[in-house]
């Protein structure tokens, strides 16, 4: 999908670039996205705490959110437990961004997530996506 296609036609826009190679283990991905969205101080370094954080981000006070992860599929590739919860929180936040509140009226900040990778892996990583949101609960 082309670039622009992602961005938003207006409005402010804070773009977080994270590599999923420095991201082998639980607390590089927590510090990575700490480094890179500016999670507040008070951040517990957990599951948890790293959904929370994502379903807000009103300190970076922006219209639009953008995680750029390139090479999504080395992200906890050691990990498998580890590696489902973070793109099941992925999802989750996901989704939590993408609804219109009632009865307001007001629709929430966007936020878009891209996972950029390697054509041998595209396949593999859509197919464990499709599985997370076929089951988003499990």
């Amino acid at each position: 999908m082309p670039l622009d296609e992602l961005l938003p036609a207006s409005g402010s826009v804070y773009v977080a670039r994270l590599n999923g190679q420095d991201m082998p283990d639980e607390m590089s991905v927590f510090q990575q996205f700490w480094e890179r969205l500016e999670f507040p101080e008070y951040f517990g370094w957990n599951w948890n705490a790293f959904y929370d954080c994502l379903r807000d981000l009103q300190w970076l006070s922006s219209d639009h959110h953008i995680l750029i992860i390139e090479s999504a599929e080395s992200v906890l590739c050691e990990d498998d437990v580890a590696r489902e919860e973070f793109f099941r929180t992925l999802w989750r936040v996901g989704q939590r961004w993408s609804y219109v509140k009632r009865p307001e009226g007001v629709t929430r900040s966007k936020l878009s997530v891209v996972l950029a990778c390697d054509g041998e892996s595209a396949y593999s990583l859509a197919e464990h996506l499709g599985a997370i949101q076929e089951h988003p609960n499990l």
